[in-house]
């Protein structure tokens, strides 16, 4: 579904604790939605150029959808300083923003792990984001360094009643099987959970499960008709 036509453009964004380093990996002229797609913990090594970032960005790349990926405060080229979660969120509204004023589309939100964390909150309040997917969703607690232990928290998905997909490694050590399980069950309709077998917390070995996964939810779910580049 992807072609030659798609490109790639470096860009910053004004964020509210400086430029964010973004990249945008553009669409069909006729786009019915834009994406954007948020990057694991920092503090681990996280960026916008993560292969799970970056499959995940292919996915609804292909369906004719423009993508953004940026990189967090203090990541990267991005100014500012990892804060732990808080004003993280208040990145991924800036670029809810800018993808809204930049094609005036509904939004399909990905995060991957931290991404998801973080994102999936702004996301589910914001209503230009028509779809969410959390992808190793990290439902056990994790801890950073020892200045920042976190347990992430989900009680706002349970008002959360745009369509959802969650998708992780059967052996996600930061999503056990049941713990993520009763965060589905929490959750209203639409939903979908799709447990890879095999498949780790960074989908080691299997990424391409991982991408059409995504493919066949954003096709049933999002984009019945997807557009060629």
């Amino acid at each position: 579904m992807i072609s030659s036509n798609s490109s790639i453009r470096s860009l910053f964004l004004e964020g509210p604790a400086g430029r964010l380093e973004a990249l945008l990996n553009t669409g069909a002229d006729k786009a019915t939605h834009a994406g954007v797609v948020c990057h694991p913990h920092p503090l681990f090594g996280g960026t916008m150029h993560n292969k799970v970032v970056f499959h995940t960005m292919k996915a609804l790349n292909s369906f004719g959808f423009p993508v953004l990926r940026f990189n967090f405060r203090g990541t990267g080229l991005s100014q500012g300083e990892h804060d732990k979660g808080s004003g993280e969120s208040e990145d991924v509204r800036t670029a809810l923003d800018w993808l809204d004023a930049k094609f005036h589309l509904p939004i399909v939100f990905a995060g991957f792990s931290f991404g998801a964390a973080v994102g999936l909150r702004a996301a589910c309040a914001d209503a230009r984001v028509r779809a969410v997917i959390g992808v190793g969703t990290p439902v056990a607690p994790v801890a950073a360094n020892a200045e920042e232990p976190r347990v992430y928290t989900f009680d706002f998905m349970q008002d959360c009643t745009k369509p959802k997909l969650f998708v992780s490694g059967a052996r996600d050590q930061f999503g056990p099987r049941a713990k993520l399980e009763e965060l589905v069950a929490s959750a209203p309709e639409p939903k979908r959970l799709v447990l890879i077998e095999g498949a780790d917390h960074f989908f080691e070995g299997r990424l391409r499960e991982l991408r059409e996964a995504i493919e066949a939810w954003v096709k049933e779910a999002v984009s019945p008709q997807p557009s060629a580049l």
